[in-house]
């Protein structure tokens, strides 16, 4: 059992049956009655995020989820095959599981899979990928003053604002939490 006043981000709690991740908290102490804990929290299995307050010093039940190191093997229509780096032991998960994720894997890549006992609850994708470029349109010459941009389509699928300099064949680095082009690597 955890205090709300020892919330954090990031700490998952399990609440009503269902598993949450504490995006946002705030400790409020009004000038008239108790203090209260104004939280933020998305369900790990639905994904869905909630507004909750809980009494300072309220007792709820932490989760420990457990991350285990797994290797992407090869998708098959909208399953996703894994194996667990220690026990070499596969799993499939769904699209829904890995979340936006799916736009970023290839095969062989390495991920955190956060398991709840022996539920799949989440998928923690590095912060960076490095993904070949398969298709982009040539650069204009001397339209790079501007800092113009233009549409790439990537190893996974994925489509992504790219500079005129960038050429089908080149690695870029792309942020998972945003999609957003970072630099050619």
């Amino acid at each position: 059992m955890i205090s709300t006043n020892e919330f954090h981000t990031g700490i998952t709690i399990e609440l009503e049956g269902e598993i949450y991740n504490v995006l946002e908290f705030q400790h409020v102490k009004p000038g008239k009655g108790a203090a209260f804990v104004r939280t933020k929290l998305k369900n790990m299995r639905t994904g869905s995020i909630v507004d909750r307050t809980f009494r300072a010093g309220e007792k709820v039940a932490r989760a420990h989820l457990e991350r285990r190191e797994m290797e992407f093997l090869y998708r098959d229509d909208d399953m996703f095959h894994m194996m667990d780096m220690e026990s070499y032991e596969q799993i499939a998960l769904s699209a829904g599981q890995i979340g936006d994720g799916v736009k970023y894997l290839k095969e062989n890549d390495r991920l955190n899979v956060l398991m709840y006992g022996e539920e799949v609850v989440g998928v923690d994708t590095p912060l960076t990928v490095t993904l070949k470029v398969t298709e982009a349109e040539p650069g204009i010459k001397g339209d790079t003053a501007s800092g113009a941009t233009k549409p790439a389509t990537l190893e996974t699928g994925l489509v992504v604002q790219v500079p005129l300099f960038v050429d089908s064949g080149d690695s870029i680095k792309v942020d998972t939490r945003t999609g957003n082009y970072i630099e050619r690597a």
